[in-house]
């Protein structure tokens, strides 16, 4: 039982390891929804602090940054929750670098609202 187990053990740990990777590149998910005149972008950032979370607008991406600290004694047996964010979204539109944005951001129960105002564009009419 001891090679077999401590490999079987050794094992299970680099799977835990590699699926969390795995979901700290594809997570956190991200909805975006046009809204009366704002783009509404939903993260789910659950188990973040929102002191540890960072948003920035480059262009037509979004940033998002996060990273915590695990905490927790005993012996591991499954961890996959991502231990940091790096994503970045593309965004409907482009924002330009001297233009005010007046974006907001709220942050509860793990989730983070961004509001972005949509400025310009006019309506299209169709003959």
């Amino acid at each position: 039982m001891g090679l077999g187990y401590y490999m079987v053990k050794e094992v299970m740990r680099e799977i835990g390891n590699k699926s969390r990777e795995f979901y700290e590149f594809i997570l956190p998910p991200v909805d975006m929804v046009i809204q009366n005149d704002n783009l509404i972008v939903s993260i789910d950032m659950p188990g973040f602090d929102k002191k540890e979370i960072k948003l920035r607008i480059h262009g037509h991406i979004l940033s998002i940054n996060a990273k915590r600290e695990t905490v927790g004694e005993g012996t591991i047996i499954w961890r996959q929750r991502p231990n940091i964010v790096d994503k970045k979204v593309r965004l409907p539109m482009r924002v330009k670098e001297d233009e005010d944005l007046h974006a907001s951001a709220k942050y509860q129960d793990g989730v983070l609202v961004l509001t972005i105002p949509i400025k310009g564009g006019r309506s299209i009419s169709i003959e």
